[in-house]
């Protein structure tokens, strides 16, 4: 059972992680070029794979729960590990800094767009967060391979 949920959280992390980040990372490009249609699908685009990312936690969980193939008797992990909890932490402001902050910049961006006014404002909060949430998962991935505390 553990090698399956493994499989599965690294395949959704691939899936719906990596996705999200480039998306996240990259949103300001539409804004810069004054592209409305980027925009919209970039925020569309964050919104989907912000869910999707749930299962990656979800499936975590799991994995979190198996049986530790190395220590018979003892679980993967706890949720009081410090690795565990602090990436948790940081999922959730990641996804709070996208669907809080980014896609919502991103459809103010759209809609100034269609009414041709100025959108300079907004390319930079876009551009900074969105590199926050590609710091906040690259510090995730090192918490899930170095465990510290475990």
């Amino acid at each position: 059972m553990f090698d399956i949920l493994l499989a599965l959280h690294l395949l959704f992390a691939v899936f719906a992680v990596g996705p999200l980040v480039a998306a996240a990372t990259t949103a300001g490009r539409g804004v810069r070029r004054g592209d409305g249609a980027a925009t919209a699908a970039s925020a569309r685009m964050l919104k989907l794979y912000s869910y999707a990312s749930l299962l990656v936690v979800i499936v975590g969980m799991g994995l979190m729960s198996a049986d530790d193939p190395d220590q018979k008797g003892v679980k993967v992990g706890q949720i009081s590990q410090l690795w565990i909890w602090l990436s948790l932490v940081l999922w959730v402001v990641a996804i709070g800094l996208v669907l809080g902050l980014v896609v919502p910049t991103l459809d103010k961006a759209t809609k100034h767009i269609g009414e041709e006014q100025s959108v300079v404002a907004l390319t930079g909060r876009i551009a900074a967060a969105g590199g926050v949430v590609g710091i906040l998962f690259a510090v995730i991935i090192f918490l899930m391979v170095y465990r510290p505390g475990h």
